[in-house]
């Protein structure tokens, strides 16, 4: 059997289509390869990016007086040592701006049922596209700001 060569199953799009930032992120997920993978997009789109594998790991980055304050906190909501909540109100303690963004395969009236998170809160269903990370980072990043 013979297929077609393919570079990639998805490419990222041109930078410059997709909505870009220069804030800090904090990304935590447990999953190296998703980690890796939404850390690339997100450098790529201007962002600077500081990666954990966990909320402890998340927690000891963000005590660092190099991170300075966090934009964004992106974060997987199931993770082990400490659920991305938990993470999100510590983070909130260091840096009362911070904005939270979660990320699950869960859907979302399954996490909000079992009260693992909030309704209302923002959320990103795994899996994403890059454009879609880009979308939902940028929509989160610009919520409250006056419109340009």
């Amino acid at each position: 059997m013979y297929l077609p060569w393919v570079e990639s199953s998805e490419s990222l799009p041109a930078s410059s289509s997709l909505p870009q930032g220069t804030e800090t992120i904090l990304l935590v997920e447990d999953d190296p390869a998703l980690r890796e993978m939404a850390a690339t997009i997100l450098r790529r789109l201007g962002y600077r990016v500081f990666i954990a594998g966990d909320g402890v790991e998340a927690l000891t980055l963000a005590n660092q007086p190099d991170i300075g304050p966090v934009d964004l906190l992106f974060t997987d909501v199931v993770m082990p040592n400490m659920n991305g909540k938990e993470l999100a109100d510590r983070i909130r303690i260091l840096f009362s701006n911070t904005k939270i963004l979660f990320t699950s395969a869960h859907t979302e009236g399954a996490i909000t049922h079992h009260g693992v998170l909030d309704p209302g809160v923002d959320l990103l269903q795994k899996p994403f596209t890059p454009s879609v990370l880009a979308g939902k980072v940028r929509e989160v990043l610009d919520a409250g700001k006056p419109a340009k």
